[in-house]
């Protein structure tokens, strides 16, 4: 039986796996790079895609690591959990910027075990395992923006 989308605050279909997918692939990022969380982020069932500010293209030695990576991670079965934090107490460790306008004063921060942590309303799996395997089907970079394309199966 298929599983079916879940519908955000915003009517917008979310699929739990997808974007349980890309905090962790957000966190492979940081972690790896030292880059910021991604600037845009389209995400669906079958493809989604992440923008990053960086200084250049990535080998595909590079590609090769952050998929390896991304997979160890969803391997772990780490638990996804959340708790609520005000926005000054969040203040500290997340960027504000990206809290839609009215945003109320207690904020969801969403955790992949010990290796994630963002804030996020979204919809997410209960464990990594429930994400299947991951892979970056394309890359692009222009104008020191680099795009990631992947995958779920």
């Amino acid at each position: 039986m298929e599983e079916k989308p879940v519908l955000n605050q915003h009517n917008k279909a979310e699929y739990p796996p997808m974007h349980t997918a890309e905090h962790i692939l957000n966190g492979t990022m940081v972690k790896m790079f030292g880059c910021g969380r991604a600037v845009s982020a389209h995400v669906e069932r079958t493809k989604s895609k992440l923008d990053y500010d960086f200084p250049r293209a990535l080998t595909a030695e590079e590609v090769a690591a952050i998929e390896a990576r991304v997979n160890e991670v969803i391997a772990a079965d780490m638990p996804v959990t959340f708790s609520f934090v005000t926005q000054q107490e969040a203040a500290d460790r997340f960027d504000l910027k990206r809290l839609p306008d009215g945003a109320s004063d207690v904020v969801r921060v969403v955790s992949v075990g010990d290796y994630d942590h963002c804030l996020c309303a979204g919809d997410h799996v209960r464990r990594t395992a429930e994400i299947g395997a991951f892979r970056i089907s394309s890359t692009r970079y222009k104008d020191g923006r680099l795009r990631l394309v992947f995958r779920l199966s």
